[in-house]
């Protein structure tokens, strides 16, 4: 079998679900072709004829799928130290906002930036992920809370792309926050969402989903399921901000639609991870952002276990409730905050994000067919992946075979 590149001596952790735990294969060799995988497995069971141009010697080190980090703000404007340095100072987050922070602050110097302005701040963010062998990032719009700044962002979000390797997945988030031009009409702000920014958007093919905040602080559910109507009427899948600060029930509406997720979800109940389970959906838990503002309200990891929700971990990079930029840090934090097992951490930078994304056929698991987008550790055991704090073991990234 002809390939372009070939890996050997290898430990793999496949994730692959056939598999128990990490799927792992001790002098593992993968096999890559056209940019996909054509052999992974145990190297007394590659094909005698495997051959090809490059063979890499890896030594014993670990392969994993390549990371996913299915949940970020990664574009915007300005930044927010300033607010962080205020609440350290016990400035409340109304008084905040009152003064003119919070998320409007974002908002004006997104306004402000230029696309290329919004291209040049996120690399070093995007790079920062890359270096942690992130292969597919996910990346929101929703700074902007007006068509022709959302539609930068959106522009700035697949321009990334171009400038590094790596898949890019765009989503729309007009309903991330009420426009300062509607303060005092909420459902006037999502008519506009839903008849003038998802047609223009969907037109413009910009985005592969569109996303909303389902809060007290965000959009009610009825109002959601207008921004997840007009979606599905325009071609778009849906994803939601769901169950962070109090329960009104979004994750079930989510489910409702399909939604490829609902994420955070500290405030779900059974009802909500029952119908998580029934329609597939997975569940996205942001450590960070858990971190990052001091909840208390851990997400209901025994309930997401005992329905079988996939659940996959993200950075929730943005600038205002999880400035990070780190996926092993979030592993680590998903760990000693959440209590979850290597395995499902591990799993959740990987086969499960794939999943969040509705990717599950095409990354995610070191398996023939898929995108050969690997990361390849100095590592003993994954286990030292989840265990270690500010520390990055990654010896190569490759994206699609390269």
């Amino acid at each position: 079998m002809r390939c372009d590149r070939i890996w050997r001596h290898a430990r793999l952790a496949t994730l692959a679900s056939d598999r128990p735990g990490l799927g792992a294969i001790e002098d593992g060799v993968i096999a890559c072709r056209d940019g996909r995988i054509v052999f992974a497995g145990a190297g007394a069971q590659a094909p005698t004829a495997l051959d090809a141009p490059e063979v890499v010697d890896c030594e014993g080190r670990w392969i994993t799928p390549g990371l996913i980090d299915c949940h970020t703000h990664l574009v915007y404007g300005g930044d927010r130290a300033h607010e962080f340095e205020l609440r350290l100072a016990g400035a409340s987050y109304e008084e905040i906002a009152r003064a003119g922070g919070g998320i409007v602050a974002t908002v004006a110097a997104t306004r402000a930036s230029t696309e290329a302005e919004l291209i040049s701040t996120a690399l070093p963010r995007l790079d920062a992920l890359i270096a942690e062998g992130v292969t597919t990032v996910e990346i929101k719009s929703g700074y902007g809370l007006e068509l022709e700044t959302e539609l930068k962002q959106l522009r700035a979000a697949r321009a990334l792309g171009e400038h590094r390797a790596i898949a890019i997945c765009s989503t729309f988030l007009g309903a991330h926050a009420l426009a300062p031009e509607f303060a005092d009409d909420p459902d006037g702000y999502i008519e506009e969402v839903r008849q003038g920014m998802i047609p223009a958007v969907a037109q413009a093919g910009l985005a592969d989903a569109v996303d909303a905040f389902c809060e007290g602080i965000g959009f009610s559910a009825g109002q959601t399921r207008k921004v997840f109507e007009a979606a599905r009427a325009n071609g778009l899948a849906v994803k939601l901000h769901a169950e962070q600060l109090s329960n009104l029930h979004g994750a079930a509406l989510a489910a409702e639609f399909g939604a490829l997720s609902a994420d955070h979800l500290e405030y779900l109940d059974e009802d909500g991870a029952r119908a998580l389970a029934a329609a597939g959906t997975a569940a996205v838990l942001l450590p960070g952002a858990f971190y990052f503002v001091r909840e208390t309200r851990t997400p209901p990891i025994d309930l997401l276990r005992r329905y079988r929700v996939p659940m996959a971990l993200a950075t929730d990079c943005n600038p205002g409730t999880s400035p990070l930029t780190s996926p092993l840090l979030v592993m680590n934090m998903a760990a000693t905050l959440f209590r979850m097992t290597v395995t499902e951490c591990l799993a959740g930078m990987t086969r499960e994000a794939a999943h969040a994304l509705g990717l599950g056929r095409q990354i995610g698991t070191l398996e023939v067919g898929k995108a050969c987008d690997l990361a390849i550790w100095n590592v003993e055991r994954p286990a030292e992946l989840v265990y270690r704090m500010g520390y990055n073991p990654l010896h190569a990234r490759v994206w699609r075979g390269r």
